[in-house]
């Protein structure tokens, strides 16, 4: 899908945490910048040619800057290490407007948001609106490695934030991450946003199971797609509208083989968080890899962006 990209000017650049890269983008000629909605996202393309999605993490009423934030990942595709190491101040960086797949829900009065790492950053617009606004209550738990990676660190100790911010390390050490379940153990009506690692968000699915669906939201952009399983079969897809029937090899997601086959099939996350993908389930046994279906819809949907199945046929209702 054509995008269109717009020149924007790095205001500055600065490190927050040990790795992690804070942008201000500005317009060339010091006008407005779209406006956007807390949770929304931009593509951006990095000084070496790849896209990649940023959030907006900040004030969504500054119409002025947009900041996105970066964390440098050494053994990544290269996108993350080009804009830490090859964008400068004063240079150009091309941007998409901005898109929000993780939105805040109106009319809503209690939240729980749950970040782990650089899944701050959704989550900074989120509550800085909050506290802008003073129309909801909320409460953040923010877990991270150490203070030295932790993002956002010193605003989130600043008073606005006191009683709401718990900040929580581990050391990386899996004995001492913080029990999650006395903050979902009564959903009391709130509703949750939870963007992390993928096993961030699988443990918080599990222990979720009992909220209603519909106050469950979860955001990765992509960064943490489940990896292929050395059990991975192929299988096949059959679409019940044509008839056509689809090999799916080891590697290939349903949603790239419907492409490659000439479908245009709507997506976004392409990570099983978003919910776009969702597609009604004919018949077969999927092997459900996403972060959105509810236990009861899991016989009926698939998101073909990341499930597949163990060998056999699916049919899907496309």
């Amino acid at each position: 899908m054509d995008m269109a990209l717009t020149p924007l000017r790095i205001a500055s650049k600065s490190e927050i945490a040990t790795g992690i890269i804070r942008f201000e983008l500005q317009r060339g000629d010091g006008g407005e910048l779209e406006p956007f909605t807390p949770g929304a996202h931009v593509e951006v393309q990095a000084p070496n040619g790849m896209m990649r999605k940023y959030s907006l993490s900040g004030d969504p009423e500054d119409r002025t800057r947009y900041e996105i934030v970066v964390k440098r990942e050494a053994n990544g595709e290269g996108g993350s290490r080009s804009m830490a190491d090859d964008a400068s101040i004063g240079g150009d960086l091309f941007v998409s407007e901005p898109r929000n797949d993780f939105p805040l829900a109106s009319g809503v009065s209690n939240f729980l948001f749950i970040a782990g790492g650089i899944g701050i950053t959704p989550v900074m617009s989120m509550v800085r609106q909050l506290n802008a606004t003073g129309a909801a209550r909320y409460k953040l738990a923010y877990l991270t490695r150490d203070r030295e990676a932790t993002a956002f660190r010193d605003e989130l100790a600043m008073p606005e934030f006191h009683g709401k911010v718990h900040v929580h390390h581990d050391g990386g050490d899996p004995d001492k991450m913080l029990d999650l379940w006395p903050l979902l153990e009564k959903p009391m009506g709130r509703h949750l946003y939870c963007c992390g690692p993928r096993p961030l968000m699988e443990a918080v699915r599990d222990m979720s199971g009992h909220w209603s669906s519909a106050a469950v939201h979860f955001e990765d952009f992509g960064s943490s797609k489940p990896a292929h399983r050395p059990d991975d079969q192929p299988f096949h897809v059959t679409l019940a509208r044509s008839g056509r029937r689809l090999a799916i090899p080891v590697g290939v997601s349903i949603l790239d083989a419907l492409r490659a086959d000439g479908l245009n099939v709507s997506s976004s996350c392409e990570s099983g968080t978003c919910g776009t993908c969702k597609t009604a389930l004919v018949a077969g046994a999927p092997d459900h890899r996403d972060l959105v279906l509810a236990e009861h819809e899991k016989a009926s949907h698939i998101m073909i962006c990341v499930s597949r199945a163990p060998g056999g046929e699916l049919v899907l209702d496309i």
